[in-house]
């Protein structure tokens, strides 16, 4: 897939939110988050991942997209997920290219996370975009190859007993990281529009 046929895919995308098979289990008022889900472009195009930190008290070392709670102050799921992309990767907002969003995803913690979409510079490989890890936040940030989420045989259906009952989720092939959770379920979505089945 070429750059200009996955910025075409990617443009003004839209759709049904979903949510994880715990969300009914939600008893307050929903946290609306934003995350970027970041295209680096070139010849081996690939979704720009981190993971975070031990020391968080939530979701630590978790594999996630730049993107976190959005604030008063962001006027936009787009302005907060770029906000949180500068805070936790130094990635500078006009180095992306917003495209779209996919459907909100609501957690069985409770977020209601719009992932929007950005495409990076065509050409600038990831130790090019001179991204910095917060050291508070981010231990590491890598890449998901667009060949693997193309894959359909790569993604994992898993299950395993979370508040006395079984829980379905979405596991990610990675040679170092375990892919897993809402951001697992997102890159799922993802792939099933790419791959033109939804």
């Amino acid at each position: 897939m070429t750059s200009d046929q996955l910025r075409a895919a990617l443009s003004g995308l839209r759709g049904t939110p979903s949510s994880d098979d715990a969300a009914d289990l939600i008893d307050t008022p929903l946290v609306l988050a934003a995350v970027l889900v970041p295209f680096v472009l070139g010849t081996t195009p690939g979704v720009l991942l981190t993971k975070r930190t031990a020391h968080l008290s939530k979701h630590a070392g978790q594999v996630s997209f730049p993107g976190g709670r959005m604030d008063p102050e962001d006027i936009s799921p787009e302005a907060a997920a770029l906000r949180e992309a500068q805070e936790e990767i130094g990635l500078h907002p006009d180095r992306v290219e917003i495209t779209g969003r996919l459907p909100d995803y609501v957690t069985g913690t409770g977020y209601c996370i719009t992932p929007v979409i950005g495409l990076l510079s065509p050409g600038v490989a990831l130790d090019g975009l001179g991204l910095s890890a917060s050291p508070h936040e981010v231990d590491s940030i890598f890449e998901l190859p667009l060949a693997v989420l193309l894959d359909p045989a790569a993604p994992q259906r898993r299950m395993r007993d979370w508040r006395g009952r079984p829980r379905h989720y979405w596991e990610w092939p990675h040679p170092e990281h375990h892919i897993w959770g809402a951001t697992a379920a997102i890159l799922m979505q993802l792939a099933q529009r790419l791959r033109g089945e939804i």
